[in-house]
């Protein structure tokens, strides 16, 4: 086979200069595609909501994917409970096992705890589900959780995200009663035990407590409707309200644009990062699959809740070494934390606020502090503008000592859950080990605010420093007059504006108390509490570099007009930037695409200071 070269610029090229390109006609496949959805779009109008979501732009940063691995969890549990219900029997009634696990052949035990057996030992691939469900069911969790960190260290949740934070904490309330339904259905020894637990927690709800335990059991303990009522808990219920909140979640994520961190080209009013097709969607689809794989590895693995080991539920026996799932876990060390002088009589009535205070306020007490948190800090600060850049932790030292004191405290009642298993592996006195954890209680979580912050204000001045004489090089040079001094490398602009974009805060001024007439206003108390708030939160603050500072701490100052106008310049050619700016406009790159949107408010200091 030969091949010719036809030579370019032939004249007869030349008599079809004129002519029009044609472009090749759509295939088969191509036509009943855009039909089909035309004919869809005609129906109902969606095709300018499925636009939009496909042009959202998200960022790309790797803490983001936490909710991501949250809402895979979620997912993998819905497809995995599915599965299940198809063998699991939601009955308390009284049969006899003859299945393939011989130690318990020929026992009386629930219909639930058999079904579980059977999904275990006879159903093919059943146990990997039962797995996979449970671990997926705590990485759902798990995933939640240092998600809301990731939120709140960075004060995500401020304007105009309120309302958003307030879901998620709602999300985390009902993800812990999902799981606590869930673990107790199969009726074993140790789901019975923590259900025998929690009628004992219902009944000591005031004057009330005996009633409300008789009418969730459907008549004395243990009963026969708990398990049927937990069933339509745990797969109606609830899984429908966490889906519905979380797509509510997610609308508004897109309604009020994704946060982003800052840096140069990032501002209130952009979105930097890959719109959802066809970037974001590979790559969410992908990490889908990571995150699936991962479970099922866990779940091959490693063994989680193996009911068969436990036996069928029981009510005489004691167990001894119990513990509940983690995420329930400070609920218990709280009761063990707290004093038995709690419990007393008043006109007929016994207050057991020694297991009511832990068991029935602690939970929902929790989940009410972090679901005010946004509003509280916003009257505090007065702050009411929109926030869609997303704040390094070290920048708000009081927030962040805040959120570590609340994990220590977390921790503290979890650990304190197992103060028997610590008494009895260590050999140690059970009664000494609670003290050290009351004394904890109340020591550790002051103590790690106080470090937190401390640390914080250090890492603060750092970068003030840093920002002012740039980095050390470690080389000294000598002067003609003589003198030694060591150079400084500069510093980029990126690496700059990291240290130097954030706002300058101050303490609230206290306003008179009475007004020009003398007459005592009548907000004064409000706003003195308010005003020693906000001294709590800023009075160290530790504010970013300003143009005049940075141009005083250089010594030739023959540079300090330049370095004043351009100190705290970001650079416009920022390769992976596209659309609209707040500074002089540049040659983008081919990267990320920038999806503006209108705020009420500048975009921080470093971009103020250039005024």
């Amino acid at each position: 086979m030969s091949t010719e070269t036809v030579p370019a610029g032939r004249p007869a090229d030349r008599l079809r200069d004129g002519d029009q390109s044609v472009a090749p006609a759509s295939s088969a496949a191509a036509r009943k595609a855009g039909g089909f959805a035309g004919w869809i779009d005609d129906r109902t109008s969606g095709a300018k909501g499925v636009n939009y979501l496909l042009r959202k732009v998200f960022p790309d940063h790797w803490s983001f994917m936490l909710g991501e691995i949250a809402m895979y969890s979620l997912i993998i549990c819905l497809i995995t409970g599915a599965l299940l219900t198809l063998w699991f029997v939601p009955s308390a009634g009284h049969t006899v096992y003859d299945g393939s696990f011989v130690p318990l052949r020929g026992q009386m035990m629930s219909e639930a705890y058999a079904s579980t057996l059977n999904i275990s030992f006879d159903v093919r691939g059943g146990l990997i589900i039962r797995q996979i469900h449970h671990w997926a069911a705590l990485m759902f969790i798990v995933g939640l959780t240092v998600h809301m960190f990731r939120v709140f260290f960075t004060g995500a949740f401020r304007k105009p995200r309120e309302l958003n934070w307030v879901l998620g904490t709602v999300m985390a309330l009902l993800a812990i009663i999902e799981g606590f339904a869930g673990y107790s259905l199969p009726d074993d020894l140790l789901s019975g035990t923590g259900i025998r637990a929690m009628e004992g927690f219902v009944q000591t709800a005031p004057v009330i407590g005996s009633y409300l335990a008789y009418a969730i059991f459907g008549g004395p303990f243990p009963g026969q409707m708990i398990i049927p009522r937990l069933y339509s808990a745990h797969v109606l219920l609830i899984p429908a309200i966490l889906v519905g909140l979380f797509i509510v979640h997610v609308t508004m994520v897109a309604v009020n644009k994704h946060t982003q961190y800052p840096g140069p080209g990032k501002t209130n009013d952009n979105v930097v990062g890959y719109r959802v097709m066809p970037v974001y969607a590979a790559k969410a689809g992908g990490f889908f699959f990571i995150v699936f794989g991962v479970i099922a590895l866990i779940s091959a693995l490693f063994t989680i809740n193996p009911i068969w080991a436990y036996g069928p539920y029981d009510p005489s026996p004691v167990t001894a070494g119990s513990q509940p799932d983690w995420y329930m876990g400070f609920a218990d060390g709280a009761l063990r934390l707290l004093p038995g002088w709690l419990e007393f009589e008043i006109l007929g009535f016994t207050l057991s606020l020694n297991i009511a205070l832990g068991a029935l306020v602690l939970l929902p007490l929790v989940y009410t502090l972090l679901g005010v948190y946004p509003f509280f800090e916003r009257w505090v600060t007065g702050d009411n503008r929109e926030h869609h850049l997303l704040e390094r932790p070290r920048n708000n030292p009081t927030r962040t000592g805040i959120g570590m004191a609340a994990i220590v405290a977390y921790s503290v009642f979890m650990f304190a859950a197992g103060n028997d298993i610590i008494a009895i592996k260590l050999g140690m006195s059970i009664n000494d080990i609670t003290r050290a954890f009351q004394i904890g209680l109340f020591v550790l979580p002051p103590l790690a605010f106080w470090v937190t912050k401390r640390i914080c204000l250090s890492l603060q001045r750092h970068d003030r420093d840093l920002a002012l004489h740039q980095r050390e090089s470690g080389r000294i040079i000598r002067g003609a007059e003589g003198s030694f001094h060591e150079r400084h490398d500069a510093l980029s602009e990126y690496d700059r504006w990291i240290l130097v974009q954030h706002d300058p805060v101050a303490p609230l001024e206290l306003t008179a108390e009475v007004d020009e007439n003398g007459v005592a206003r009548p907000a004064a108390r409000k706003d003195r509490l308010r005003a020693k708030l906000s001294h709590f939160y800023f009075k160290d603050a530790v504010n970013p570099v300003t143009p005049a500072e940075l141009a005083a701490a250089h010594h030739d100052g023959h540079h300090a007009e330049a370095l004043d106008a351009e100190a705290l310049e970001a650079p416009f050619d920022y390769e992976g930037i596209e659309g609209d700016q707040d500074h002089a406009p540049g040659v983008g790159g081919d990267g990320a695409d920038t999806e503006a949107g209108a705020s009420e408010q500048g975009i921080g200091s470093a971009s103020r200071l250039r005024e």
